[in-house]
């Protein structure tokens, strides 16, 4: 007992502490109405108190309502058939619905409970403060008080506040919170810093390159804090059918109480008026539409914050919804599939020089520019570069570099470049992008650079096909050669390349005609139009732009295209357990509601009908929050 209260709020101790006292009480009048002579005068002042305890919030929310002249709720139902039930002198009766009302309704709050913590974990992310540099001297700050171009220090142990690039240090990132991935992130000098993650090891410096507003952590609270607000269409037909089932529930009762007695009575026998009052008074609690106001939306609650602790940000129960049909899943190239950035995948050499010596010169011709194929060309180096043996440096726009390495004439660059220089450049099949090196007018190797595919990509293609999907596509802006490599190693049903924004557009709406509903992944800002037009757009967020991540409808946090699966799967489930707890409800209300009307039921069945299918379906619904990946 007193671990149970430990995991309450004060509110729903409250709640426990009525429910104790008022079974006590009614247990009390029971007992004194099987031991004494006047069985109903002993008897009677307990169950009024108890019905008073345990039911007065109940009746003061149902006379609110009426005063607001919103009357048709479930207070009103519980208030009008239990006040009936008394009248009717079904004291423990009467005291019995609103004590297993009260029972359910703190279940459902507890699940609630416990949905929002699983939110509030994602919610721990929010950084309390911000250390900036300034002069030497550092202070801690609010984050909304950083600029951009800041500097700002992360201690170990610190959440990291603002994103931007680390300039000083080099540390362990701890980035679980973010992408449901639990292996730390390792990151040295240049490297982007998302805000959210935890600083393991070293300190680091960090330069500001967005404001706190415009933040993956500030991004991520406003998509969860704000899911509830883009409601599904099954949370729709829940509020449109309360909206009209009430009030035709509490007719059917009103005509069930008066018309059969007046037909009897009609007819010459005796009308039974308050057996059928009874019947009408149990019908009215059967009818409490409590399981499906609660559950469904409940449900959709707990699917969104499952997601969310695997990484996953779904915008709403639409979306949610929306992402169960799925039938074909349509990918951007760039980002999305591959990696974004250029590596060195061979080098070939066509002289006297080794490959490192290749890479080498290469590098140190590159290291000025700002090309990606040449930052790549750097990496794959791998060493520190010698300036000093640099004598010049010129870039040639779509050609290359040349430039005067001790000493010595390089030129790196295309065919077309070699051709313009007289250097006899080899007909070497090279997949990807060719970089021809060339030290004083002679061709010595050929380099390799590609936007190399995602290692996840091709598993996250498979896990599609099994989660549903009939047919993967890509849309690229790239070149034909590049495509179809990638659309051939992920053995992809169909790709079209060569894409502006506006094709892409084009591309996909003519997908769309059949009628498949389909899903959009991608992650930069010429992605954003099509994952605004697709019936689901989905953004890789650790990487992506503003743009597509505030186009698109679901958000994967850690880039990983295999979330898309994983993400359809919690939805499916979510929905299944949704359209069971609606198959649940109606079907036993609808049932024990005909049972009510030919007197086959009495309020302890009614209760059962009412609280008992409530706790049921609430039961179901709290399993959205423990799906597991399959």
């Amino acid at each position: 007992m007193r671990r149970l209260k430990g995991s309450l709020t004060r509110k729903q101790t409250h709640v426990l502490y009525r429910i104790l006292l008022a079974f006590t009480l009614t247990a009390a009048g029971v007992l004194l109405s099987a031991f004494t002579p006047l069985p109903l005068y002993v008897s009677l002042p307990l169950y009024f108190v108890a019905y008073l305890v345990i039911g007065y919030d109940v009746l003061l929310r149902a006379w609110r309502g009426i005063l607001r002249r919103e009357v048709f709720d479930e207070n009103f139902l519980m208030g009008l058939a239990t006040l009936g039930a008394l009248a009717l002198r079904d004291f423990k009766e009467a005291v019995a619905v609103m004590l297993f009302y009260q029972v359910g309704e703190l279940f459902q709050s507890i699940a609630v409970g416990k949905s929002r913590k699983s939110i509030a974990k994602l919610m721990d992310i929010r950084p309390e403060y911000a250390n900036r540099e300034l002069d030497g001297k550092t202070e801690q700050v609010e984050p909304d008080e950083i600029a951009v171009g800041d500097t700002i220090v992360v201690n170990p142990g610190e959440r990291v506040p603002l994103d931007g690039t680390l300039t000083v240090g080099h540390s362990t990132l701890n980035m679980s919170a973010l992408t449901g991935e639990s292996l730390p992130r390792d990151v040295s000098v240049g490297d982007s810093i998302i805000s959210g993650s935890i600083n393991l090891t070293g300190v680091i410096r960090v330069k500001v390159s967005k404001p706190y507003g415009e933040s993956t952590v500030a991004r991520i609270l406003d998509l969860v804090e704000n899911s509830v607000m883009r409601k599904s269409r099954s949370e729709n037909f829940i509020t449109r059918f309360a909206r009209y089932y009430t009030p035709f529930v509490f007719f059917s009762a009103l005509l069930l109480a008066i018309l059969p007695p007046l037909i009897l009575w009609a007819v010459g026998e005796v009308p039974m008026v308050a057996e059928w009052v009874t019947r009408a008074l149990t019908f009215l609690v059967i009818s409490c539409p409590c399981a499906l106001v609660i559950s469904v939306p409940l449900s959709f609650f707990g699917g969104i914050g499952a997601a969310s602790r695997e990484g996953i940000l779904i915008k709403g129960g639409r979306d949610l919804e929306a992402l169960a049909t799925v039938r074909r899943a349509v990918f951007d190239k760039t980002g999305t599939l591959t990696c974004g950035r250029f590596e060195v995948t061979a080098v070939w050499e066509t002289a006297e020089l080794t490959e490192k010596e290749i890479l080498s010169l290469a590098a140190h011709a590159e290291s000025a520019s700002s090309h990606p194929i040449a930052e790549g060309i750097v990496r794959a180096y791998g060493e520190e570069i010698r300036s000093a043996c640099i004598a010049s440096i010129e870039e040639r726009a779509g050609f290359g570099v040349s430039a005067v390495i001790d000493g010595h004439s390089v030129y790196v660059g295309n065919r077309r470049m070699m051709q313009e220089n007289g250097i006899v450049s080899e007909g070497r099949a090279v997949t990807g992008t060719a970089v021809y090196v060339a030290l004083q007018g002679q061709l010595v190797g050929i380099i390799s650079v590609e936007d190399v595919v995602k290692e996840t990509a091709a598993d996250a293609i498979a896990a599609l096909y099994q989660s549903g999907v009939n047919e993967t596509a890509m849309l690229t802006g790239d070149t034909e050669e590049n495509a179809t490599r990638v659309a051939k190693a992920l053995r992809l049903d169909r790709y079209e390349y060569g894409l502006l924004p506006s094709d892409k557009v084009t591309a996909f709406e003519a997908m769309l005609a059949d009628g498949q509903k389909t899903a959009f992944i991608g992650d930069g800002i010429n992605d954003a139009p099509v994952l605004a037009r697709a019936d689901v757009g989905i953004a890789m967020g650790a990487l992506g732009s503003d743009a597509a991540i505030e186009a698109a409808d679901v958000v994967l946090m850690d880039d990983n295209p295999q979330r898309v699966a994983v993400a359809m799967r919690l939805a499916v489930r979510t929905l299944r357990i949704v359209r069971q707890n609606i198959a649940l409800a109606l079907g036993v209300k609808g049932l024990c509601l005909v049972l009510s009307a030919l007197g086959y039921t009495n309020m302890w069945m009614a209760i059962f009908a009412d609280v008992g299918v409530m706790v049921l379906a609430v039961l179901n619904a709290m399993r959205c929050l423990h799906i597991k990946q399959q």
